[in-house]
């Protein structure tokens, strides 16, 4: 039986709000299209020429969100959920649905993922394309998932030219969150030794383990499920959480447990809004010792006082 395929269309202001009510109807994910910031992006790559011409026509006032509802599932429910919600919220938004093989929806959004330059020293690539490598840079060769990140978002760019500041040779890592494990492989391909990754959802560990393997680091990938660190065990150089705001202040409490002599810190998925909250929970105990900021989101590397 065919899948049924949800799309939402929404201001593009809205974008991120209509993601994150989508992302509850459903546990294997979702796809958007956003091209509000297409021409900045094309403007900070473009001498590697990775934008479809098709893309730069695109509606850059509107935001899809496609969602897929699986046969034994109810389309119906899933859309009464979404228009209530977005309602609630004030989200203007036009529903249409549609018939589709899984085979498809699993492929759609791969055409909107390219190979990505990252700080000084990366090239996020997915495995299903290759590309020129001119400039040399250590490459990480990624299958995302259905779910989990791909390096596009400011979130994850921002961690990752943090890394490649402070992965030292050798180090030990932990990644809290770890999603598709593109921190962790990042880091291990970058020089740490070795990496441990932490993820509430199976799928995210499951997927995070493939992706090190695609790299050749999975002799030096440890993939745990669990809730930010409660079945973590050891100490780590560098550890690593690009989450958000209010489980970062959660994480704080007993992270330091966790943390070697010396070690470093990197916080990222912090909105720009919630950066003071952030300070204000690390300064009894942290002292920021590096910070990056693109498009209203925030990552910070700190390190625990008394080693500073």
């Amino acid at each position: 039986m065919d899948w049924t395929e949800v799309k939402i269309t929404v201001d593009a202001a809205d974008a991120d709000a209509a993601g994150d009510i989508a992302q509850m109807t459903v546990p294997y994910g979702i796809y958007m299209e956003d091209y509000s910031h297409l021409q900045e992006e094309v403007g900070q790559i473009a001498h590697i020429d990775l934008i479809d011409e098709e893309l730069l026509k695109k509606d850059r006032s509107k935001a899809v969100v496609h969602v897929y509802i699986a046969p034994e599932d109810s389309p119906a429910e899933a859309i009464a959920f979404l228009s209530e919600r977005y309602a609630s919220e004030g989200i203007r938004h036009q529903i249409e649905t549609a018939s589709c093989a899984q085979e498809d929806w699993m492929n759609n959004w791969k055409q909107y993922f390219h190979p990505i330059p990252v700080g000084k020293k990366l090239l996020i690539r997915p495995d299903w394309e290759q590309t020129d490598n001119p400039e040399g840079r250590v490459v990480l060769d990624l299958e995302p998932g259905i779910a989990f990140g791909t390096g596009t978002h400011e979130t994850t760019r921002l961690c990752m030219e943090l890394l490649e500041e402070f992965v030292t040779p050798g180090c030990a890592m932990l990644d809290v969150g770890c999603g598709s494990g593109i921190l962790s492989v990042a880091g291990l391909l970058l020089g740490a030794e070795r990496a441990v990754g932490v993820d509430i959802d199976p799928l995210a560990v499951k997927t995070a383990g493939q992706n090190a393997e695609r790299n050749h680091v999975e002799d030096r990938f440890t993939g745990i499920c669990g809730s930010l660190t409660d079945q973590v065990e050891g100490t780590y150089q560098l550890v690593a959480a690009n989450i958000v705001a209010d489980v970062i202040l959660e994480l704080l409490k007993n992270i330091g447990n966790f943390m070697a002599p010396g070690a470093v810190l990197i916080l990222s998925g912090i909105i720009d809004e919630r950066e003071q909250d952030v300070l204000d929970g690390l300064k009894d105990s942290f002292t920021v010792i590096g910070r990056k900021e693109e498009r209203g989101w925030v990552a910070l590397a700190v390190k625990q006082k008394e080693e500073i």
